[in-house]
């Protein structure tokens, strides 16, 4: 167990965030609940976006990752980051212009179809719940490491899980889209601050991590054995030969490693809880400088990222002979879980406090994402099923109460699944569990909701039967390929089945164009593809025209009016 002084910063640097919350004004409107309003300006938005998307996966995973594999980790890096460039590049302007509520909000009015709506709810409630898992897994190693000690008889392990999910469920109740965009913007800069503060330590004390490469690549790459041992890793590239730090092929073959990126790529602009920001935003132009503003942060954060995790796999075996505590920690130097990475770099260089500085940015990171998740999950059943199917007649308080059970519901789900799970199962089978476990969220998302959403975007002929059918076909074959290869002895078709959206998104997409050929269109296409896509000026011709028509009615109304009075 750690000293006082780390769990007394980790917690006040925590309470700041809910002292956002609390500092906020709230609307009990359902667009206040849900859209904050839609009057979120730029930058708190891209700061949002950040706080909702850098996850346990982003600050523990990928540093855990890159301790781990070496350059294979760096892949997450990549996948997470690269995910932006086509949401800026196809997504973010039309979406907030459309203007919705959620994605299902979206593809219901697009396609004009109540079915869709609710096939997308589902699939989106499983992007949610595969997402909010590897969160839960993340607060409950943090505590571990941070606290060591559970509450009222539990382990903890699974204190860590039940207080960092009851927590952001208060937050998120209490405050809805208004609180938690301030409280995930103030969670970011912190989290940000965490990570700046470990890098400019590491480099102040004489790290180089051009050197630190070269110097880890001239021995074989070894990790914790199931035996208590080291063992070496393969080159999944050169079959035969050990994996080393620098190298690719520590975990990846050539496949696997471009499966991978795809998958995190395209899963990005299937993500409930990133997409729905979107909608906050007051006009497309400014949907569209948020995503360049998250893209430049999403750059510095994942470069500090991998910096940090070949700074831990360089400093932490000649570190346990001065700090005895690594050695319950480590295996002939060499930690047993990645994801402690982090926090032992920052108790190493700050002592207790630097480790609360890094545990806190952990606890951050989960509460963060947590918030953003279980309001994605109120909209998709508090507004799309809730207001529209069950109580079409709700009040305003009792959607926004339909919307604050839905989180309560989500979130212990979440924590019962994060409790099911412990991370020594899969360690000998992934780099990271955290990261790896959000990889699967984002095969979900990329596989059944991406491709059908571009789609619904970019081309008019999209139908609602053509969208039904392409989500239905990427769940589906997604959930099948990750769960054959979780059973899989490894190799290139492990690789391939556990990084699903390289097959399963290309056949969505064929499956809703087939389907959609063959069936009709939404009769107000035209008004919507205009929406989406004309300039502003089109736009406003476009009203004008409406406003034309509508008086000419009126007038000629009015002249029939007069007739039949004369």
């Amino acid at each position: 167990m750690t000293g006082p002084s780390a769990l007394t910063l980790a917690a006040v640097l925590v309470l700041l965030t809910v002292v956002a919350v609390v500092m906020r004004p709230r609307g009990a409107s359902t667009v206040d609940f849900y859209l904050a309003g839609q009057r979120v300006g730029v930058a708190t938005n891209a700061w949002a976006i950040c706080g909702d998307y850098f996850s346990a996966a982003s600050f523990l995973g990928v540093a855990a990752a890159v301790y781990a594999t070496g350059l294979d980790g760096a892949w997450y890096a990549v996948g997470f980051a690269a995910g932006f460039v086509p949401v800026l590049l196809f997504v973010a302007a039309p979406l907030r212009r459309f203007g919705e509520f959620s994605i299902p909000d979206f593809l219901g009015r697009r396609l004009g179809s109540e079915k869709v709506r609710l096939v997308a709810v589902g699939v989106v409630q499983l992007v949610i719940l595969s997402y909010l898992v590897p969160q839960a897994v993340g607060s409950g190693i943090t505590w571990e490491l941070l606290v060591g000690s559970g509450l009222l008889g539990l382990s903890p392990y699974a204190t860590g899980i039940l207080v960092s999910t009851a927590v952001v469920t208060g937050l998120v109740a209490f405050g809805g889209m208004r609180g938690t965009t301030w409280t995930q913007a103030v969670q970011f800069l912190l989290l940000l601050g965490a990570l700046v503060w470990l890098a400019a330590t590491v480099l102040g004390e004489g790290f180089h991590y051009g050197d630190a490469v070269a110097d880890l690549s001239t021995e074989p790459l070894v990790n914790p054995a199931d035996d208590g041992g080291l063992a070496t890793e393969q080159n999944a590239l050169h079959p035969g030969d050990a994996a080393v730090f620098g190298q690719p092929g520590a975990r990846y073959g050539g496949l696997g490693q471009f499966a991978l990126i795809v998958t995190l790529a395209m899963g990005t602009a299937g993500l409930p809880h990133v997409m729905n920001r979107y909608f906050t935003s007051p006009t497309g132009a400014a949907a569209r400088t948020t995503t360049v503003w998250v893209l430049c942060l999403a750059g510095v954060f994942y470069s500090l990222a991998v910096m940090l995790g070949t700074a831990a796999r360089e400093i932490v075996p000649a570190a346990v002979a001065d700090h005895p505590w690594l050695a319950e920690l480590t295996v002939d130097g060499v930690l047993r879980v990645p994801e402690h990475a982090l926090p032992v770099l920052g108790r190493i260089y700050g002592g207790d406090a630097g480790l609360g500085v890094v545990a806190a940015g952990a606890l951050i990171a989960v509460m963060s994402t947590i918030a953003g998740l279980l309001l994605a999950a109120a909209a998709s059943w508090g507004h799309d099923v809730y207001e529209r199917h069950i109580n079409p007649r709700a009040t305003q308080r009792q959607a926004v109460l339909a919307g604050r059970i839905t989180t309560l519901v989500t979130a212990c789900a979440a924590a019962c699944l994060g409790l099911a799970l412990r991370p020594e199962t899969f360690a000998a089978a992934t780099p990271s569990i955290v990261a790896t476990m959000v990889t699967w969220a984002f095969a979900v998302a990329g596989s059944a909701l991406t491709p059908v959403f571009l789609l619904a975007i970019w081309w008019p002929r999209t139908t609602a039967r053509g969208a039904v059918a392409g989500m239905i076909t990427g769940m589906v074959v997604a959930v099948a390929m990750f769960t054959a290869g979780l059973s899989a002895d490894g190799g290139l078709l492990r690789d391939a089945l556990v990084t699903p959206t390289l097959v399963a998104a290309p056949l969505a997409a064929a499956v809703t164009v087939l389907v959609s050929r063959r069936t009709t269109p939404p009769p107000d296409v035209e008004k919507s593809w205009l929406i989406m896509h004309g300039t502003a000026a089109d736009r406003h011709a476009e009203r004008l025209a409406r406003l034309v028509v509508a008086e000419n009615r009126r007038r000629r109304a009015a002249r029939r009016t007069r007739r039949a009075r004369g």
